[in-house]
């Protein structure tokens, strides 16, 4: 089954849609600093896997509910991809970078919480005392 262009989205597309998503900041408050910091992000999608006439393999992720399964497309056509983001950098290292680029975007208090929050980072408390 072949979608129209218009409503084909590739795998690379999506993946590159929600980290855009994830990266920007909250509609309307571009000027605030970020406050929240995404671990990972982890994605489970069906996907259709063809082969194209250059020999290169094409990937679609199907739309919302399995898409519909009609035409040439047989069950066995569709697969589930687990895909896992996450950062290049720890939190420490992120907000280091986000400070030296927008200091005037992160009000103190902010920072203090921040400080304080990865002042654990290194391991568990217990194991300290």
């Amino acid at each position: 089954m072949t979608h129209p262009p218009s409503q084909s989205i590739g795998l690379a597309e999506l993946i590159q849609q929600v980290k855009k998503e994830l990266l920007s900041t909250v509609p309307g408050q571009s000027s605030d600093a970020p406050i929240l910091f995404v671990e990972s992000v982890e994605l489970e999608l069906q996907v259709t896997v063809s082969r194209e006439g250059s020999g290169g393999v094409k990937i679609d992720v199907l739309a919302v509910g399995g898409g519909e399964l009609g035409g040439t497309l047989k069950r066995e056509n569709v697969h589930t991809v687990k895909v896992s983001l996450s950062p290049l950098f720890d939190k420490e290292r992120l907000m280091e970078f986000y400070q030296t680029l927008h200091s005037d975007k992160v009000p103190t208090t902010v920072k203090q919480s921040l400080e304080a929050l990865l002042k654990g980072e290194e391991g568990n408390l217990s194991n300290q005392f």
